[in-house]
């Protein structure tokens, strides 16, 4: 399996500042930042998380929002010199199971493509997986789904960061 060069995967739980670090990580390239937000607002409390987190990001950040299409949007936006940020795979994958779109081939797709990409990128996601198992089989088929991305875009990775109480913990690779 053929790695990216400049591709961080950064995983963590809800509030464990894993948006912030992916944040840091792009900023420190001094470049041109891209955002591609996967969320999709469904309701007011999702529409105020998303213009929080983008008052956070503050300034100089290009945001692309693409709920289903991620492998082109990180095809048409990744450049030598950029940086890009995806927040977060795990929004994506909801939102292709909501459309009922093949996730296997999606995430394939996704792989495929992350190991030619210039410029860094960073990945950010959820880890659902350290918790009970769900009590419904849409959750589990989420959590069984989220775990098989990560697991594959692990491989591609040179760094996997997983991010508890603000603090990076390198599971695979070093700081870039």
């Amino acid at each position: 399996m053929v790695s990216a060069p400049d591709l961080t995967l950064v995983l963590g739980g809800a509030r464990s500042g894993k948006s912030r670090y992916a944040e840091g990580l792009v900023t420190a390239l001094g470049g041109p930042r891209v955002y591609i937000a996967t969320a999709r607002i469904w309701d007011d409390e999702m529409a105020e998380r998303v213009a929080a987190h983008r008052g956070d990001r503050g300034p100089g950040w290009t945001t692309v929002e693409e709920p289903l299409d991620l492998t082109g949007a990180l095809r048409r936006h990744a450049a030598d010199g950029t940086g890009v940020l995806v927040d977060c795979l795990t929004l994506w994958l909801t939102n292709l199971l909501m459309a009922e779109a093949d996730v296997e081939s999606q995430t394939a797709a996704l792989v495929a493509a992350l190991a030619g990409l210039p410029g860094r990128v960073v990945l950010v996601s959820n880890e659902v997986g350290l918790g009970i198992v769900p009590d419904n089989a849409l959750a589990r088929r989420f959590r069984d789904h989220a775990g098989r991305l990560h697991q594959a875009v692990a491989a591609v990775a040179p760094r996997v960061v997983l991010t508890v109480a603000g603090l990076p913990i390198f599971a695979k690779g070093n700081a870039p």
